[in-house]
């Protein structure tokens, strides 16, 4: 999903391109190449580092009873031919076409679709969740299994990592390390992530051009007839093997999730020109060695470190434990992305979000789902210990997001594109053909340990569930028992309230109903302020709402106005910033003389409420974990005035 931005360039808000001649930026030549560089950092970490175990497990499973050399050319063909029509196709060419104002992710396709059909759908609802959940299980397994694989590539260098526990303790330091200084913010790392990992896909490309001419009839796996074979003649091996080449894919989605930081046109350019070239060579090379050895098991157990010359076997288990490092920093800060957008679309409570970029937009911390990636990723090493093992949970995860998105991605071509249902079909059936073979193969990993990220998926999709369901429970009884704005506003000019001096600001999430607060500030203190602003912060379907377009002020009587404000679902609600566009706007107020009256809701369950027992207590559970409303507006703590309700749900 959505990462964060690291290119350390701007954002062209709200066009469809993002960046360069093709984004609107206006930039040239010098900028694109720029933004192809970084998105090569960052876009293209998870899948560069593929090559480091999607060929060895690949091979793996089909040669359990010896390789043959139709086998090894059978295998190859399926890798390469997997990212041409998975990556390629599906991606660069068709998914990437599907932008909402610039960005990309299966919660901006949701939110797309949601736009298009014009309310709440919930087959787009789930299909956008389950996206979202499984990309958390994928985020927690890729840096484990890419510093894993790196870190037994110390096997060849150093006996004393022939000792697994050696491996898992360095992997693990690594991973803590990564994790610690994630609330420090990324922004100086950074700027090193492009070139370090331009220059690991030159390696990869190297290693590959090296040795093709050790068997040139590896050529022949760009011909597809040798992978359509090699399933045909493997029954249940080949969708097995099939769930071990779409290791090659993993992090395809990152194309997509990060167009709003770098542009459709650089990251298309930057996969077409450099990145697939490089995987292709390697994935040839790593084949043309394991021909040119078939009869060596060692030599074909883990071909691609015995690429490299002895000399280089140090500097490139080194450079690759650079390049997991920095796919790892990928999926973490998408984590992060992708939270902030499930908070500010009402599927997650408020979480306190910490920008560490003063200039950067993208770079947050978010320090709860720091402490769940970092868990998670210590028990899945602990409990897998090899890369190996850990292939057997890799995938299934992405698959199913990777199905969420064709899904969507169809919605959006029927209704926003009004393709003919033809032409959605005749797309979509191969499409999702393709992606269903790939699932129900990693679906056959269930029993080995693909039940991992689905355990994770299924957790988080119950809490946005949950959430969903007890935010509206709570919404509907409150309006229940809510007096209409409108009509307070009669009462109060019939019997006026003694007035106090200054203006007060009330939050609340229904602009038609007099907020909680005022009411009690009515009942219990028996006074108004001379000036009273209703704040109401909605989220929009777009990614980012210009500051002209954001406020919309109504005056309901001399001294009651209503604001209502439509923020991104990629912005960052900071109501000291909505009140000062409505004094440019013409609102007359002192920001020294104001107090903000906010609305605590103490949350109880109750036996008839809709939903089952235990999901109300996990609603209440989540609740308590929601960041306080104070620090998620950025209000001044010094102003607020909480009054307290209880609620059943």
């Amino acid at each position: 999903m959505g990462m964060a931005d690291v290119s350390g360039e701007g954002r062209t808000p709200g066009h469809p391109e993002g960046h360069g001649p093709h984004g609107g930026a206006g930039g040239g030549m010098k900028r694109n190449l720029a933004l192809a560089v970084g998105s090569v950092g960052v876009v293209y970490g998870d899948i560069g580092t593929s090559p480091l175990y999607a060929l060895k497990e690949s091979l793996h499973h089909a040669g359990q009873d010896g390789l043959t050399r139709s086998e090894v050319i059978g295998v190859v063909s399926l890798l390469i031919w997997a990212v041409v029509i998975v990556v390629t196709l599906k991606y660069v060419v068709f998914i990437m076409r599907a932008d909402n104002k610039g960005e990309g992710g299966t919660l901006s396709l949701m939110a797309l679709a949601q736009k298009a059909i014009g309310r709440r759908s919930l087959p787009v609802f789930l299909f956008g969740v389950m996206g979202a959940a499984l990309f958390y299980g994928d985020s927690i397994i890729t840096p484990a299994i890419s510093v894993l694989s790196a870190a037994e590539g110390l096997k060849l260098v150093n006996p004393a990592f022939q000792n697994q526990w050696n491996v898992i303790i360095l992997a693990l330091g690594v991973l803590m390390a990564l994790f610690w200084v994630q609330k420090r913010g990324t922004a100086s790392v950074a700027k090193f992530f492009g070139p370090i990992m331009v220059v690991w896909f030159t390696v990869l490309a190297i290693l590959g051009i090296m040795h093709i001419e050790d068997d040139l009839g590896i050529l022949a796996a760009f011909n597809p007839y040798y992978a359509g074979l090699f399933v045909a003649e493997h029954g249940v091996i080949g969708l097995i093997v099939l769930g071990s080449v779409f290791l090659a894919v993993t992090g395809a989605e990152a194309l997509y999730a990060d167009m709003g930081h770098f542009g459709r046109f650089p990251i298309r350019a930057a996969w077409l020109l450099f990145v697939f070239p490089a995987l292709t060579l390697n994935y040839l090379g790593q084949g043309a060695f394991v021909l040119k050895n078939l009869d060596d098991p060692k030599m074909v157990s883990d071909p691609f470190f015995l690429l490299a010359p002895e000399w280089a076997l140090l500097p490139l288990v080194m450079l690759t434990g650079l390049a997991t490092v920095i796919a790892s920093q990928a999926v973490i800060t998408g984590a992060f992305s992708l939270t902030q957008q499930a908070v500010q679309l009402g599927l997650l409570p408020r979480i306190e979000i910490k920008h560490t970029s003063e200039t950067q937009l993208g770079q947050i911390y978010i320090a709860p789902v720091n402490r769940f990636l970092a868990v998670g990723v210590v028990l899945l090493v602990l409990t897998f210990k090899t890369s190996s093992s850990l292939a057997s949970a890799y995938g299934i995860a992405v698959t199913g997001a990777m199905l969420a998105d064709t899904a969507l991605f169809f919605i959006v071509a029927r209704k926003v594109w009004n393709w003919k249902t033809w032409q959605v079909l005749g797309l979509g059936i191969p499409f999702l053909m393709v992606d269903l073979v790939f699932f129900g193969a990693n679906c056959l990993k269930i029993p080995e340990g693909a039940y991992m990220p689905l355990l994770f998926g299924a957790v988080l999709i119950t809490m946005m569930w949950t959430w969903v369901r007890g935010t509206k429970i709570v919404y509907d009884k409150a309006r229940r028992d809510s007096v209409p704005l409108t009509d307070l506003i009669k009462m109060l000019e019939k019997s006026k309230p003694v007035r106090v001096a200054g203006t007060a600001v009330f939050l609340t999430s229904d602009p038609e109903v007099a907020p909680g607060a005022m009411l009690h500030n009515l009942k219990h203190n028996k006074v108004l302020h001379k000036r009273n602003i209703v704040l109401t912060i909605k989220t929009a379907d777009t990614p980012r709402v210009p500051d002209a377009e954001k406020l919309e002020i109504n005056e309901l009587s001399e001294d009651v106005k209503a604001i209502i404000v439509r923020v991104g679902y990629m912005e960052t609600p900071r109501v000291p910033h909505f009140l000062a566009l409505a004094r440019r706007r013409g609102l007359d107020f002192d920001i020294m003389q104001t107090s903000f009256f906010l609305s605590r809701r103490s949350i109880k369950p109750a036996a008839s409420s809709g939903m089952p027992l235990w999901q109300d207590n996990l609603f209440i559970f989540l609740s308590r974990m929601a960041a306080n409303a104070t620090d998620f507006f950025h209000i001044p703590t010094g102003r607020v005035v909480e009054m307290g309700a209880q609620v059943t749900v």
